[in-house]
């Protein structure tokens, strides 16, 4: 029983951590990027390369806002600059964002000081910057610095900004890389007019609509042949795949753990009716039929299994219980991307499980017991 418990609890486990920690790092992915990006065609574009400039098309967003799924559509536009302090100088590529950008995105990656404002007349000179940044060029909150703005073949533009914020994704990459800003900025940098932005993030309501949305999204008429439809599993594809390995891990130890609970229970039917050969040899001797005595270890077996099977759930959820609530399976942030385990109950998956181990074991229990059909009572009653 003890080991149905174990087996049980540790499978339930091993799919609610999964399934946290897939929709935990897919969250920090989304919040960044948006779940698709609508911008100019850039055929293997990087991750920190510009934008192209697109003009805003407020007929065609009004239509996209429309369409099934969509949560938010918001403008957004990348560009180099230097972050400069007296002893220090930081590559970044700032991502700015206009006054109808959601807050909320953001909010969640905040460790110190508020997301910058956006103004709605001329531009916002505050920034947000990671705490890795923060840490190499030593910065406070509200210090003020240069951040020049570069581009080949013409002169540094320096603009003096405000460090408002500090954000932490837990992905090296974004917060060695990136800081964020007013896209009013990025325009006036650029000599691009207000209705020029670098493309829209676009948020869904269901993440796993993306690729379907982004493909209905490019075949609709109004639709620019030069724009593209990405949705953030092809800006960051290695992060996925990484991910989507994950299942293969899960299913590997559920494997394992369904073949340990199934071998404890067919030597432990073995050693029942190994201990119960004088009760099968009476019990036959006095009329009991084969299928009689085979239906008393099953039921017999099948008590353990389901007990095991109730005790081993009960504990699973304590167990993930205790971690939403306390954290106390910590992970390394930099290995990870999260500084402690996520947790996420999916009931169907608890119910497959549950029903899926005792079907499965009543299956199963049926070999071992077909050894009742070979005991005889002469020599059953002997051997006692």
């Amino acid at each position: 029983m003890a080991a149905t418990v174990i087996s049980v609890a540790v499978m339930i486990i091993t799919v609610s951590l999964a399934a946290g920690f897939q929709e935990a790092v897919s969250e920090k992915v989304f919040s960044f990027w948006g779940h698709i990006r609508i911008q100019e065609k850039q055929p293997n574009k990087a991750l920190i390369a510009e934008e192209i400039p697109i003009l805003q098309n407020d007929s065609l967003i009004h239509l996209l806002q429309q369409q099934a799924g969509i949560e938010s559509i918001h403008p957004f536009a990348t560009r180099y600059a230097l972050l400069k302090t007296k002893d220090a100088m930081e590559g970044l590529l700032i991502k700015g964002f206009d006054k109808s950008y959601d807050r909320k995105h953001l909010q969640s990656f905040l460790k110190q000081g508020r997301v910058p404002l956006f103004s709605l007349n001329g531009f916002s000179r505050e920034l947000m910057v990671s705490t890795v940044v923060a840490s190499r060029l030593k910065l406070e909150l509200n210090d003020s610095l240069l951040l020049y703005f570069v581009k080949e073949g013409e002169a540094p533009r320096p603009r003096k900004v405000v460090i408002v914020g500090f954000y932490q994704t837990g992905i090296e990459e974004y917060d060695r890389l990136f800081a964020i800003g007013d896209l009013a900025m990025i325009q006036q940098l650029n000599n691009w007019d207000s209705r020029q932005v670098g493309g829209y993030e676009i948020y869904l309501e269901d993440p796993r609509s993306m690729l379907a949305t982004a493909d209905r999204l490019y075949e609709l008429d109004t639709f620019p042949a030069t724009w593209d439809a990405v949705t953030a599993r092809s800006i960051s594809p290695q992060l996925f795949d990484w991910l989507n390995m994950q299942d293969l891990t899960r299913n590997v130890l559920i494997g394992f753990m369904t073949l340990v609970a199934l071998i404890n229970l067919i030597t432990c039917l073995l050693i029942l009716v190994l201990e119960r050969i004088p009760m099968i040899g009476i019990l036959k001797a006095i009329g009991a039929t084969d299928w009689t005595v085979q239906r008393v270890f099953i039921r017999y077996s099948l008590f353990i299994t389901i007990t095991g099977v109730v005790a081993g759930t009960l504990l699973a959820l304590i167990i993930l219980w205790l971690q939403q609530r306390t954290g106390i399976i910590r992970l390394d942030e930099a290995a990870y991307f999260l500084d402690k385990a996520a947790v996420k109950i999916v009931p169907w998956q608890i119910t497959v499980i549950a029903t899926g181990t005792i079907l499965v074991s009543l299956m199963v229990l049926l070999i071992p017991s077909l050894l009742v059909r070979k005991i005889r009572p002469v020599r059953a009653i002997r051997f006692h």
